[in-house]
């Protein structure tokens, strides 16, 4: 069903060209001996680390360290040679946290209308699971888009990350971008941006705009962190704007941008750092 592209995945300008195979690249003066009395952490060693994560050289990244540029654990390094653990120290590269770990992944899907926000259906009807197949083992959606809503949804195998982006108490903004039938009226943003009453409670967007106008139709940007049930038709509805196509741009930091219906990328390390330092891992 997709044409997905799920190993497509980017890294720093800087580590264009490298592979794994860095980690073989021969010894540095600036890499201390194994056994050095000074060094008291378990692990490997930091430019090791990021070579092989594709961040840089090692070389580069013994420059980057000098310049200031990374932290460990929210402490700038200061020294070469310093060894770490890639599957709990937390690494940032310029203020961007990055992802290491091997083992969870995270993808961008595209879900196109029609398909069910579901890994299995028993009515046979097309889902995510159908879409995502066996790419990894125990991957699940993060929230859900309605059967005939399309756009971004995010899948992983990380149940933190999961269970974080999802929750309410985190409010992580989402971006829609809807067609709606009949005329904006000039203060709708401030009216949405207020509150609206719905049946089920008030709802506040944090922020609204007209993107195109045409031909009794307009095309209407909304962001929210709110994740009640056909929230964005239903709010629209509500000020008698009938939605005919909704599509979720934006989860946080992560865009659909030119992603076509159907396909499937997986995040970067750094956008998986992004989107862990938004709920706080």
């Amino acid at each position: 069903m997709s044409d997905a592209t799920p190993n497509d995945e980017s890294t720093t300008a800087a580590g264009d060209g490298w592979s794994e195979d860095m980690e073989l690249a021969p010894a540095h003066p600036g890499d201390r001996p194994a056994g050095d009395p000074r060094d008291d952490r378990q692990g490997e060693r930091l430019q090791k680390v990021l070579a092989r994560a594709g961040v840089a050289s090692r070389r580069v990244v013994e420059d980057m360290i000098d310049a200031g540029r990374i932290a460990v654990n929210g402490e700038q390094v200061r020294v070469q040679g310093m060894r770490v653990d890639a599957q709990h120290d937390k690494i940032a590269v310029d203020g961007v946290r990055l992802e290491i770990r091997d083992d969870r992944v995270t993808y961008a899907v595209n879900k196109p209308p029609g398909v069910i926000t579901a890994m299995s259906d028993d009515r046979n009807r097309p889902t995510v699971g159908d879409m995502v197949g066996d790419l990894a083992k125990g991957l699940v959606h993060v929230g859900r888009l309605d059967q005939d809503t399309e756009g971004l949804l995010l899948v992983t195998n990380d149940g933190e990350l999961a269970h974080r982006l999802a929750h309410p108490s985190y409010e992580v903004r989402k971006t829609y971008l809807a067609q709606v039938s009949g005329s904006v009226p000039r203060d709708l943003a401030r009216r949405l941006r207020s509150g609206i009453d719905l049946e089920d409670g008030p709802v506040k967007v944090d922020s609204f705009r007209v993107v195109d106008t045409h031909a009794g139709q307009s095309v209407v940007e909304v962001v929210l962190h709110e994740g009640r049930k056909h929230i964005v038709r239903r709010l629209l509805a509500a000020v008698h704007l009938p939605v005919s196509r909704l599509t979720r741009t934006a989860v946080g930091p992560i865009e659909l941008r030119a992603m076509r219906s159907g396909t499937i990328r997986r995040l970067s390390r750094q956008e998986i750092g992004a989107l862990e330092e938004l709920v706080g891992l």
